[in-house]
């Protein structure tokens, strides 16, 4: 079985802090990653708009990818939860209870999904 079959946030958490341990010599301050994660962002909706979107395709779009993208996003993202102490899955857990309770009902009788 391939490990990151059932690879956890937690792992991916830790992950990141070893291969910047070991391979990127420190994190950025956060708020070089809140600068870069902002532009990661940017890169994802660039290409959401060019390809789901009505904006047309420039040549130099075609060396982004959506996937690595998005990968990008989630590195950066979990950067600033190891930097700030935040506890993923935790966090997830805890927001994931707060919507089932907030909008258990709400999205059934939303005209605008039936």
């Amino acid at each position: 079985m391939n490990e990151m079959e059932n690879l956890t946030i937690r792992d991916v958490q830790r992950r990141v802090d070893d291969w910047i341990k070991t391979y990127g010599v420190r994190y950025f301050s956060e708020l070089t990653n809140m600068a870069i994660l902002t532009e990661e962002v940017g890169e994802v909706a660039r290409i959401m708009a060019r390809r789901y979107g009505e904006q047309s395709f420039k040549a130099s779009d075609a060396k982004h990818n959506l996937a690595d993208e998005m990968a990008d996003v989630l590195w950066v993202l979990v950067c600033l939860a190891n930097q700030t102490g935040v506890d993923l899955t935790e966090a997830f857990e805890r927001n994931l209870k707060k919507k089932t309770e907030r909008d258990n009902e709400r999205h059934l009788h939303n005209q605008k999904l039936q």
